[in-house]
């Protein structure tokens, strides 16, 4: 029940019906019996600044981020996390005694599947793993070819957790597929894993060429990243121990296609894993060609749960959150329970 002590949370953006974070965050606020609840406030573009003084004014006590609002609050903000920073956008929002501070948990969301070991094993959703990411404050994009469906007759078990060969990133090739904000955060992850190689690919060679600049003098450089156009990609698969895709392609309702073609794929190596940040359909068609060739794959919705739980952990000051009730919550209002 809301009472007048009740503390608010909530998510901006422009629209917001469609966000999934209100039915995880207020699933785990009701199982810890705390006095919180996670609203959805739709804010447009011209409205930023008069909504944050408007939170302060009520008491909010902070907020998730989502389009189109994720680069355009930097400026708004009395703090900005050095991850953010990096990545140049903020998806979680905070109030301190200095005013409003962000950061952004896109890359210990990315990250947690692929922390070694997750306990119990991974089975569609790691635990509640540690990022070597701060879990405080320290201070989707191109188009792509597709092909037909193909039926899916067996699977390999799913992820059970760490880099193909154990824990070491140190020797690993990590291939991207997309050059937009998500793979800032992939970037970002791969580079915090201390991955030997990191490969991103997308269609604009000048854009290319400027994802790849903005790394170097930022807050977290990365000495280790490539850039190439898509024509390279079926040489780059067969490199890659974790291919990662943040494009928009096979995101239902075209949910029949793959950002990578049949005689791609086919050079994926046995045992590289596969993740797609798509969590509608689950799992996508990239993910059901990569199984099939004997790639262990991790779905987008894990993501979305561990940046969630990221943020709760903040605005809470908890160690830690109930990442299966906010797992479960997600699977049930997507009907995959």
């Amino acid at each position: 029940m809301i009472k007048g002590t009740t503390k608010l949370l909530g998510v901006i953006g422009h629209p917001v019906e469609h966000s999934l974070s209100p039915a995880m965050h207020n699933a785990a606020i009701s199982h810890l019996g705390v006095d919180f609840v996670y609203l959805p406030f739709p804010v447009k573009p011209g409205d930023l600044k008069a909504a944050l003084a408007g939170f302060a004014a009520i008491g909010v006590r902070g907020f998730s981020i989502t389009i189109p609002h994720k680069q355009a609050i930097l400026p708004l903000l009395s703090e900005v996390s050095p991850i953010a920073r990096a990545i140049g956008a903020v998806n979680t929002v905070y109030l301190t005694d200095k005013g409003w501070c962000g950061t952004n948990t896109d890359v210990e969301g990315f990250l947690a599947p692929l922390q070694t070991p997750p306990t119990p094993p991974y089975q569609g959703g790691a635990k509640d793993a540690i990022s070597p990411l701060e879990t405080g404050n320290t201070a989707v994009e191109s188009d792509s070819p597709s092909h037909e469906t193909r039926a899916v007759e067996s699977c390999p078990p799913p992820y059970q957790g760490g880099a193909r060969g154990g824990s070491d990133w140190s020797q690993k090739v990590a291939v991207i597929l997309g050059n937009g904000g998500a793979a800032r955060a992939v970037v970002a992850g791969c580079a915090q894993l201390g991955c030997a190689e990191i490969h991103v690919v997308g269609r604009s060679e000048q854009n290319l060429a400027e994802f790849q600049q903005s790394w170097v003098n930022s807050p977290m450089p990365v000495q280790n990243l490539q850039v190439h156009t898509w024509d390279n990609l079926s040489m780059l698969i067969s490199q890659a121990d974790l291919l990662v895709n943040t494009t928009p392609v096979g995101m239902y309702p075209q949910g029949e296609k793959s950002p990578v073609a049949d005689a791609a794929i086919d050079r994926i190596s046995a045992g590289a894993i596969v993740y797609d940040l798509i969590y509608t359909p689950n799992p996508t068609q990239f993910l059901k060609d990569a199984q099939l060739r004997g790639a262990r794959a991790i779905d987008g919705l894990e993501m979305l749960v561990q940046q969630g739980a990221a943020a709760l952990k903040i605005w809470l000051d908890r160690e830690s959150v109930p990442v299966d009730v906010m797992r479960l919550a997600l699977q049930k209002h997507l009907g995959l329970s």
